[in-house]
């Protein structure tokens, strides 16, 4: 029987919860605002802005899948990037991000 790696969960985040797993493995999405060698600017399900450090280049108005360290307050160290295209809902994934990280925490790793 195989079993889900739960050794280093990524915690479902906006740019505003980012903050509060410095130095932890998140998990978010982006709209690609602009891409800088190496470094993506994106907006997050909430609005507000994050950089990806250590992410491949992806498409302006793109909606990106980070997983990876947050390292500062509006920065991720990506591990991980998926390229979900140009259609997303953010606002349905913005709320799974606070029912995540508020009255539904226990549910998720």
């Amino acid at each position: 029987m195989m079993r889900m790696d739960t050794s280093s969960p990524a915690v479902f985040v906006n740019a505003e919860i980012l903050k509060m797993y410095l130095g932890r493995r998140v998990r978010a999405v982006i709209q690609v605002m602009r891409n800088d060698a190496g470094v993506i600017v994106g907006q997050s399900t909430d609005g507000n802005q994050i950089t990806v450090k250590g992410a491949q280049a992806f498409p302006p108005a793109h909606f990106v899948e980070v997983i990876g360290i947050a390292d500062g307050s509006q920065s991720i160290r990506a591990e991980i990037c998926t390229d979900f295209g140009e259609s997303f809902d953010m606002t349905a994934y913005n709320g799974l991000c606070q029912l995540a990280n508020g009255k539904f925490k226990n549910l998720f790793l």
